[in-house]
């Protein structure tokens, strides 16, 4: 999910939407990341996403990078679009991708953008008029979900429109915002709770299985070991960037780490706030500072490339 900065509209009318989609059409074809379901709101997008050739991370940067620089040139306004970095969950496939669907494409019609099924079929700003065989968007894979209600297209389409309608009822869903299946389990004894993660929509062994692999925060490193690696290439003391100090060359680091560590490896802030024991908006703010301070300095971007060259080797 993706967010406009202090909740604003990153949409102001159709020109936006379908820049965003052209956009958005072009680099699932070129990727091959696959798309199951997206919906636009107007200051916030939904996408359902499977990586092809680029992970999530480049997949998003590309697309968001992008569009900012077209918004913000087309509605002649300057700064940040989107809030912070979008908020990503791993989903397991089998156990939660139709949910998913349906979560994602009810979202226009739970705001009001659609008043009812008949309006949802034909709203033209997310998958479901896709599913339907009333839009077209090249890179959505409708097959893949169609197919899970049945062989001919015709019947799939009804079998999934009732599905869809059947969850109008089931409100907001909050147990679909990751945690594995603890939110799910509220019946379940506390110590019959299988393993859970925030980030992570699925099964208790799925979870393990991730944490295992850590195939979810876009890096294969645990964060103590990108820092201390990144911190030794800034020749700063990881110590020092972990105590309230007010040494610039300290400081400095601590910036360079977050905005390595979140904006482009796509760590956890809160993960990374307690690493460094501060709060998440420090992170937040500190990235900032740490992209101006490599942009603006050819050292720093080669101890960002070494970084990333010896955590594909570790």
């Amino acid at each position: 999910m993706v967010r406009g900065i202090e909740r604003s509209s990153i949409f102001l009318d159709a020109k936006d939407k379908i820049s965003f989609l052209e956009r958005f059409s072009k680099l699932l074809k070129e990727t091959g990341t696959e798309c199951f379901a997206w919906a636009l709101l107007d200051n916030h997008a939904h996408l359902l996403l499977k990586p092809g050739l680029q992970t999530l991370a480049q997949f998003m940067r590309r697309l968001l990078t992008g569009y900012a620089v077209t918004f913000n040139l087309r509605h002649t306004r300057s700064g940040h679009l989107f809030q912070n970095r979008y908020k990503s969950i791993v989903c397991e496939e089998e156990s939660y991708l139709l949910e998913m669907v349906r979560y994602i494409h009810l979202n226009p019609l739970r705001v009001g953008m659609a008043a009812d099924m008949d309006q949802l079929d034909a709203y033209p700003w997310s998958g479901h008029a896709v599913l339907m065989g009333r839009r077209t968007l090249s890179g959505q894979n409708a097959e893949a979900v169609l197919m899970r209600f049945g062989t001919r297209t015709s019947p799939a389409r009804k079998n999934y429109r009732a599905f869809v309608e059947g969850g109008i009822a089931r409100g907001k869903r909050d147990d679909l915002v990751g945690g594995g299946l603890k939110r799910s389990l509220e019946s379940v004894p506390t110590k019959e709770i299988t393993a859970y993660d925030q980030r992570i929509l699925g099964s208790g062994p799925f979870v393990e299985a991730l944490r295992d692999e850590r195939e979810f925060g876009g890096s294969s490193l645990p964060i103590e070991l990108l820092a201390a690696r990144l911190a030794a290439l800034l020749g700063t003391p990881l110590e020092d960037l972990k105590e309230r100090t007010k040494k610039k060359k300290a400081a400095e680091a601590r910036n360079v780490i977050s905005y390595v560590a979140v904006r482009k490896e796509g760590y956890n802030g809160a993960e990374l706030a307690r690493f460094f024991n501060v709060t998440r908006s420090a992170i937040s703010t500190g990235a900032e500072r740490g992209r101006r301070l490599v942009e603006a300095s050819e050292v720093l971007q080669m101890a960002v490339i070494k970084a990333a060259k010896g955590k594909e080797t570790g």
